[in-house]
């Protein structure tokens, strides 16, 4: 019976570690996506420098 039940328990962790890696993917895309975005779309300042989009 304890066999068992860990082969179950190795089951729900694999198949929750999937799940979790693949909403990451997903999170990951999209910061990707606005990072890419908010970089392309920098305005520029009034005296010719550079500007950042990002605050840090």
């Amino acid at each position: 019976m304890v066999p068992i039940l860990l082969v179950l328990l190795l089951i729900l962790i694999l198949f929750g570690a999937g799940f979790a890696v693949d909403v990451l993917w997903w999170i990951a895309i999209a910061v990707l996506v606005i990072w890419l975005l908010g970089f392309l779309m920098r305005g520029s300042t009034p005296m010719g420098g550079r500007s950042r989009w990002y605050r840090w």
